[in-house]
């Protein structure tokens, strides 16, 4: 069985930062699917899942009304190794070409106030399990990394 793409990057070099995981065609919709590294692989501490699921529920918000690229979202979601998230947009897309709707959506999460979308026993499976105060922490980081991306934060390492 072929390795997939994303296990053949180096997990041991890879930097926090947006990356273009892969770029598919279907029929005629061109798909590209980011990699939003909160963390460092095997460095640094997972996302804490309370955070996780804080921020999955406001960034899929966000996303889902957001004028201009609700149309475009595809998926927003968390890797099940907890070190980011994966954003699945219609399009051809570069990682820079997302940097400004990635620093107004997470400037969004930081500055959230009200209930947290989607967290009712009515509409999430696990609804309790929510920390807005660790899920903004976590992406005020990450926004001061997009703000000052480099190269390493953009293209996965050779």
């Amino acid at each position: 069985m072929e390795k997939i793409t994303s296990f053949q990057i180096d997990h041991l070099r890879l930097k926090p930062g947006a990356y273009v995981s892969r770029a598919d065609r279907f029929n005629n919709s061109a798909i590209t699917t980011f990699d939003l590294r909160f963390k460092e692989p095997n460095k640094e501490p997972v996302l804490d899942q309370p955070a996780l699921h804080t921020i999955e529920h406001l960034c899929a918000t966000f996303l889902r009304s957001h004028k201009e690229w609700s149309p475009k979202v595809v998926y927003f979601g968390p890797m099940g190794c907890r070190t980011g998230f994966y954003l699945i947009l219609e399009g051809e897309y570069k990682s820079s070409d997302i940097i400004p709707l990635l620093l107004e959506m997470y400037n969004w999460v930081k500055d959230f106030d009200g209930p947290i979308p989607g967290a009712t026993a009515i509409e999430c499976g696990n609804w309790r399990e929510q920390n807005i105060d660790m899920a903004k922490w976590e992406c005020n980081r990450y926004l001061n990394l997009l703000k000052n991306a480099k190269k390493e934060n953009l293209e996965y390492p050779a």
